[in-house]
C-alpha cells in the first residue's frame, strides 16, 4: 500500500499519542477484594461493582454448567441483549439495548462490536460461533466508542479465552442430549519451559437438528463445529509478558430459511390480509401444517452453510516504571459457503419459481493496537493509544430461478461479484480525575479516521452481452451493473462524567457518551433501489451517532452477600443505519439507507443475594423502549414506511432472567448442586416494517440441572432439563421469499434432557 501525505501523517499523530505521559499524583487505588468479579472493561484489571459502566461478566464457569456455547445462547441470559438468527452465520446479529444493524453488505459494520481477546472482530459472522473454552464474557452496554471505537456505538461483546498457567492443569469434558446433540471439549496448560508456558483447548460438536425436511428425509436446523485454540505465554522479563495465540474453527450449518408459521401475509398499517392458496395446498400436500411450533420444511435440497474462522494474535505488555504499554498485532480470516433454496418449496409452479442461491465471503484483516496505561488512583490515570485496522471482503453471489411461462420452463441466472475494502485508524484515550478518595471526573475521546471504498459487478443471463439494457433479471432489477466508489470521513466519540463513592465499595455515576459508526455502502447482491433507474444505494450512507445519557448506582452490602447494579439511560442514534424490505418483482429486496432517528432509553436492575453459604439468588431485569423518532422513507417507498413512533425490531419491553443455586456437601468428598433458571420476554416484533404477522408473542423459558461435583479429585456430572414446560417459540419471523410467513426455530424450541460430564486434572 502506497504511504500518500496524509496517511503519513495519520501515522505520525498515531505513534505521538502514545509518547506524551501526562502527570499523575497522589496514591494508589486499591486493588479488586478477594472474591469480587475482575473485569477488564477499561483495559485494566477492576471490580465489576467499581467500573462506572452498565455491564454484565459471565464466567467460563457459569457458561459450562448452563450449557451456554455461544452469542445466542448468552442473550437468553443477559436481558438486555438480544439475538437475530439466520440460515447463514452472514445474516446473524446482535442486539443491545434494542439497537444492532441487520445488513448482509460488507460494507456496513455492526453497532455492537464484539472483541476476541482484544481484537475488534470487522464482520457479525466471526461472533456468533462457538465461543469454546472462556475465562469470561464481558456484555458493555451503551456506546463504548472511546476505548472500543470501531462499531461500538450502542455496545460490546468481550470474549476473553482462558489463559494458560505455569502450573499443570488438563480437562476433558463431554455432553450428549435426549435428542441427540453431542459435544466434546479438551485442553491442557502447563509450563514448557522457565517462564514460558502454553495452553491448548479443542472442541467437537455435532447435533443433527430439530426440523425435518419431508423431501430429503433428512433431520436440519443442525450444526456440526471443530477446532482449537492454542496459546504461548512468555515472561523474558519481569516487566515483560509476550501472548502469542492462534484459533481455528470450522462450522457447518443446516439451518432452514422456509418453516411456514403462516400462508397470509398482513399489510402494515392497514392489517390487510393476503393469503396464498397456491402455497396453502402446497403445505397440505406435503403433509406440513403451518404455525407457530412447525418444524417441518420441504425444500429441493437442505440449507448448506460453512465457515472457516481463524487468526492469531501476538499482545506484548511491557512494563516501564509504574506504566505499562501494551501492543496487539491480529491478523484473521473468515471463509462463508452457503448453498440455499431460494424459493423454499420443492415444486416449481405456475404460481411459484425455483430458486437456488450460492454464496461466498473471504474476509481479512489486520489490526494493530497500541496503549499506554497509567498506574491506578493517582491524581490523573490514563488509558491513551493509537489503532490501525486494514479489513478486505470479496463475495461472489449467484442466483438461478426457473419460471413457468405457458407452460414451459424459462432459467434466468445472475451474478454478483462485489466487495469493501477499509481502512481505518484512531487516537484514543480515557481518564480519571481523582478529585478525591470518593469523587472523580472521567473523561474520554477517540478520533476516527475511515476510508471506505467498493466495488460492484453484476451479471445476468438476460444481458448476455453487458449491453446495460433495460432488460429485468431474477431480482427484477437491471440485469447488469457495473460501479464502484469510495468515501473518507472522519468522526468523533466521547465520555464525560463523575463517579461518586458513596459508601464502602457503593458507588453512583452518571455520564455523557457519544457513538460513532463510520459510513457504509449498501454492495450486495442486489444493489439497486426500488427505483431501478436510479442508484441511490451506490452513494455512501452518512455516519451513524448517538448521544447517551445513563446515571446509576451499582455495589454491594452485608460482606458482599448482596450485590446490585441499577442503569437508567436515553440514548438518541441518528443517521440510523438500518436495512428495509422491499418487494420488487414480486421478490424480497433490502435496501441498507440511514432511517433517521430512533431512540432506546429505559431502566436495567442486577441483584444477587448469598444469604447461606452455596446458595445463590440472581435476578436481572431490563425494561426497554426502544422506538423510531423520525424515519427517512427511502426514494420510491411505499406510504408504510411511515413508522414514526413504532418500536424497533428485536426490542422487547420487558425482559427477566433469573437464576438459582444451592450446593451443599454430601459427604467429604462430594458436593450435591441445585439449579434453575428462567428467561421471561414480552411480545417482539422482527420487522422494522412493523407487519403483524411477524411478532413474537411474550414467552417464558424454564430450565434445570442436578449436579454431582467431586471437591478433592475435580469430576462433575451434570444432569440438565431445557425449557421444562415445553414452550415453542420462534427467534425471528420474517415474511417469506414468494408468501406467507416463515420462522426460525430455536435449540430450545421444544424440552430436552441431557447429561455432562468434566473431570479437570
Amino acid at each position: 500500500m502506497t504511504m500518500t501525505p496524509l496517511r503519513a501523517a495519520r501515522t505520525l499523530l498515531l505513534a505521538s499519542a502514545v509518547l506524551f505521559p501526562a502527570t499523575a499524583y497522589a496514591d494508589e487505588a486499591a486493588e479488586p477484594a478477594s472474591g469480587e468479579i475482575v473485569v477488564t472493561a477499561r483495559y485494566r484489571d477492576e471490580s465489576l461493582q467499581q467500573v462506572p459502566i452498565a455491564i454484565t461478566a459471565v464466567s467460563g464457569e457459569s457458561l459450562n454448567d448452563r450449557a451456554i456455547h455461544n452469542l445466542q445462547d448468552l442473550s437468553a441470559s443477559v436481558p438486555s441483549i438480544d439475538f437475530r438468527n439466520g440460515a447463514s452465520n452472514k445474516d446473524r446479529t446482535v442486539f443491545v439495548r434494542g439497537v444492532g444493524t441487520i445488513s448482509t453488505s460488507p460494507g456496513v459494520e455492526s453497532s455492537v462490536s464484539t472483541v476476541l481477546d482484544g481484537v475488534v472482530l470487522t464482520r457479525p459472522g466471526q461472533a456468533t460461533l462457538d465461543v469454546g473454552e472462556v475465562s469470561r464474557i464481558e456484555v458493555l452496554r451503551g456506546p463504548q466508542g472511546t476505548l472500543f471505537g470501531k462499531n461500538a456505538s450502542a455496545g460490546v461483546i468481550s470474549v476473553v479465552t482462558a489463559a494458560p498457567s505455569q502450573e499443570f492443569h488438563a480437562y476433558a469434558e463431554g455432553s450428549a442430549t435426549t435428542d441427540e446433540e453431542y459435544r466434546i471439549k479438551a485442553g491442557v496448560t502447563g509450563g514448557i519451559a522457565p517462564n514460558v508456558s502454553a495452553r491448548i483447548d479443542g472442541l467437537y460438536a455435532n447435533y443433527d437438528g430439530n426440523v425435518r425436511n419431508v423431501t430429503t428425509g433428512n433431520e436440519v436446523n443442525g450444526y456440526e463445529r471443530y477446532g482449537a485454540r492454542a496459546k504461548i505465554e512468555a515472561t523474558p522479563t519481569d516487566n515483560l509478558k509476550l501472548t502469542l495465540s492462534g484459533d481455528y474453527l470450522h462450522s457447518h450449518d443446516t439451518t432452514p430459511s422456509g418453516v411456514y408459521a403462516r400462508t397470509s401475509q398482513i399489510a402494515y398499517p392497514t392489517g390487510t390480509v393476503t393469503d396464498s392458496a397456491a402455497l396453502a395446498a402446497f403445505l397440505a400436500g406435503k403433509g406440513i401444517t403451518p404455525g407457530s411450533e412447525n418444524r417441518e420444511v420441504s425444500t429441493n435440497f437442505d440449507t448448506d452453510v460453512r465457515d472457516k474462522n481463524y487468526g492469531g494474535s501476538l499482545t506484548a505488555e511491557w512494563g516501564l516504571g509504574d506504566y505499562t504499554v501494551t501492543s496487539i498485532t491480529a491478523y484473521r480470516e473468515w471463509k462463508n459457503r452457503q448453498h440455499q433454496d431460494y424459493d423454499a418449496l420443492s415444486e416449481l409452479s405456475a404460481t411459484f419459481p425455483e430458486g437456488e442461491d450460492y454464496g461466498t465471503v473471504n474476509n481479512k484483516q489486520f489490526s494493530q493496537e497500541l496503549r499506554l496505561t497509567s498506574p491506578k488512583g493517582k491524581f490523573i490515570d490514563y488509558v491513551v493509544g493509537a489503532y490501525y485496522l486494514h479489513a478486505k471482503t470479496d463475495e461472489v453471489y449467484t442466483r438461478t430461478l426457473t419460471r413457468l411461462i405457458s407452460g414451459a420452463e424459462n432459467t434466468v441466472s445472475g451474478a454478483a461479484n462485489y466487495g469493501v475494502t477499509s481502512d481505518n485508524y484512531a487516537v484514543f484515550g480515557e481518564a480519571n480525575v481523582n478529585f478525591t478518595s470518593w469523587l472523580r471526573a472521567i473523561a474520554g475521546y477517540r478520533s476516527t479516521w475511515d476510508d471506505l471504498s467498493y466495488y460492484h459487478v453484476r451479471t445476468s443471463s438476460n444481458d448476455p452481452t453487458n449491453s446495460g439494457a433495460t432488460a429485468l433479471d431474477v431480482a427484477g432489477i437491471r440485469a447488469y451493473h457495473n460501479s464502484a466508489g469510495s468515501t473518507s470521513k472522519r468522526g468523533d466519540s466521547y465520555r464525560g462524567g463523575l463517579q461518586l463513592d458513596f459508601a464502602a465499595n457503593n458507588q453512583a455515576y452518571f455520564t455523557y457518551s457519544r457513538g460513532y459508526k463510520g459510513p457504509a455502502y449498501n454492495a450486495y447482491f442486489n444493489m439497486r433501489s426500488l427505483n431501478a433507474t436510479t442508484p441511490l444505494d451506490e452513494i455512501a450512507l452518512k455516519p451513524e451517532t448517538s448521544d447517551s445519557f445513563e446515571g446509576g448506582i451499582k455495589g454491594s452490602a452485608v460482606d458482599r452477600k448482596i450485590t446490585y447494579a441499577l442503569a437508567v439511560y436515553s440514548t438518541k442514534f441518528h443517521n440510523y443505519q438500518a436495512n428495509y424490505n422491499d418487494v420488487v418483482g414480486g421478490a424480497q429486496v433490502t435496501r441498507l439507507i440511514n432511517a433517521g432517528t430512533v431512540q432506546t432509553k429505559g431502566v436495567e436492575l442486577d441483584f444477587g443475594v448469598r444469604p447461606i453459604p452455596g446458595l445463590s439468588l440472581d435476578t436481572s431485569v431490563a425494561y426497554t423502549d426502544a422506538k423510531v423518532l423520525n424515519f427517512i422513507c427511502p426514494e420510491g417507498a411505499p406510504s408504510s414506511c411511515n413508522i414514526n413512533g413504532e418500536v424497533l425490531p428485536f426490542a422487547p419491553k420487558w425482559k427477566l432472567y433469573s437464576n438459582a443455586a444451592y450446593r451443599f456437601a454430601l459427604s467429604d468428598s462430594i458436593d450435591l448442586e441445585f439449579q434453575s433458571d428462567i428467561t421471561l420476554k414480552s411480545r417482539t416484533q422482527y420487522q422494522l416494517t412493523q407487519t403483524p404477522g411477524t411478532i413474537q408473542p411474550g414467552y417464558y423459558i424454564w430450565n434445570g440441572s442436578v449436579a454431582l461435583i467431586g471437591t478433592n479429585d475435580g469430576w462433575q456430572l451434570r444432569g440438565f432439563v431445557k425449557n421444562i414446560t415445553n414452550q415453542s417459540y420462534s427467534n425471528f419471523l420474517a415474511n417469506g421469499t414468494l408468501a406467507g410467513i416463515v420462522r426460525y426455530v430455536p435449540r430450545d424450541d421444544k424440552r430436552y434432557g441431557g447429561i455432562m460430564l468434566r473431570k479437570d486434572f
